[in-house]
């Protein structure tokens, strides 16, 4: 039998972040209690910050946080000095499981292993995502611990739209389009519930970047493929590529696997190719003096608006766009750029509403209904611990 109530701390892990939720569960939803994340950890001069239920800041301290454990040890130490209830279980958020993980799951040592093999697939990714799992399994002594996975909304992709244009053989291997932000995407369509349209088109505009086709509540494609490397330009990740590029550069450049993991994973897409910055704010900033900036601006809208596009063709048309992620929900400006070139499929935003972002920003006239929600991953990481735990303490 369910218990009444459990208290999830969900844990959303990067590559030198780590956000965090308190939520408390139960058969009248989820109600977030505390949330915050640990930033640069790694790094001089990091940042922990948290926000109470209401969203008021209750902490703000630049502190350096060397390793996830020790991101692990604060956020234990936030709960124990804000006398927030004890967690029964912690859920990740985990990219990528590999060929053989995609449906969300408990941890256990089976699982652990296919993790560590699929680190192959997001190498960025998995690895921290592996330390913040073993580091809470020690600091959360005897509480179950969940993987929640990115690649999960995507599962049952069309062979149309799952296959790779490689020979067949290679699919056996896992070699596949598995598609993320599945998380953030089940959110959107949590959050809709009954205006959720049959044809949507969601926009996941982060320092990861993602454009989704979903019918019905379900993904039909995505942008992103094999790893989340694909798909539109990010911050430093170069989005598609043509194949005969990498080919060039081991060829002529001499260039090794790492050395081409390093460049299109950490030193390509909006870094590479404003030669200022990979966040979004601080090339809005440089734009009226760099001309690389406002490139790299312009280049990111066009390949989003590509990508929308292109998911409208697999829908045969769109009811709704969502913009959401870090850059979709606060970046008024690149909306506006995006969807000045969509025109033509019936998208048009109210000036007025879209900096508001309260409520649908398109004009009343617009054809499409246009939206800018949260994405609420570490909700959806603790709905689906409950959900998994049945027999879990509260």
């Amino acid at each position: 039998m369910k218990s009444a109530q459990l208290h999830v701390l969900a844990l959303n892990s990067g590559s030198s972040s780590l956000k965090f939720g308190l939520y408390r569960l139960g058969a009248s939803g989820a109600q977030m209690l505390l949330s915050g994340a640990a930033g640069s950890i790694g790094s001089h001069g990091g940042r922990f910050e948290a926000a109470d239920s209401r969203g008021k800041p209750v902490l703000s301290e630049r502190v350096d946080i060397p390793t996830q454990a020790d991101a692990i040890i604060r956020i234990g130490k936030l709960l124990f000095d804000r006398k927030m209830p004890a967690p029964g279980a912690v859920g990740h958020r985990i990219v990528h499981g590999g060929p053989n993980l995609l449906r969300h799951c408990v941890i256990d040592n089976a699982v652990l292993g296919e993790l560590a093999a699929a680190a192959a697939f997001a190498p960025l990714h998995i690895p921290p995502a592996l330390a913040v799992i073993r580091y809470a399994m020690e600091h959360f002594p005897g509480l179950a611990q969940v993987a929640c996975f990115d690649t999960t909304f995507h599962a049952a992709l069309p062979p149309v739209a799952r296959m790779l244009p490689l020979p067949k053989e290679l699919q056996s291997e896992g070699i596949r389009r598995y598609g993320f932000h599945g998380l953030s995407c089940e959110s959107i369509v949590r959050q809709l519930a009954g205006d959720l349209p049959d044809r949507l088109v969601i926009a996941h505009l982060g320092n990861g970047a993602s454009v989704t086709a979903v019918k019905a509540g379900r993904s039909i494609d995505t942008s992103m493929g094999l790893t989340p490397t694909g798909g539109v330009i990010m911050g430093t990740r170069t989005g598609d590529l043509d194949p005969g590029a990498l080919v060039y550069l081991l060829r002529q450049k001499k260039l090794d696997a790492a050395m081409l993991e390093e460049l299109v994973d950490r030193h390509s897409g909006l870094l590479g190719i404003s030669g200022v910055d990979a966040d979004m704010r601080r090339l809005h900033a440089a734009a009226p003096a760099s001309a690389d900036a406002r490139l790299a601006i312009q280049m990111f809208c066009y390949s989003v608006r590509k990508q929308i596009a292109a998911m409208a063709a697999v829908l045969e048309g769109v009811d709704m766009l969502v913009f959401t992620g870090g850059i979709g929900e606060n970046d008024a400006e690149v909306r506006a750029t995006i969807c000045s070139g969509l025109a033509w499929m019936g998208v048009s935003l109210e000036d007025m509403r879209n900096p508001d972002k309260t409520n649908a920003i398109n004009r009343l006239a617009s054809h499409r209904a246009v939206r800018v929600l949260p994405a609420q991953e570490d909700e959806e990481i603790a709905r689906h611990t409950w959900t998994l735990l049945p027999h879990a303490a509260a």
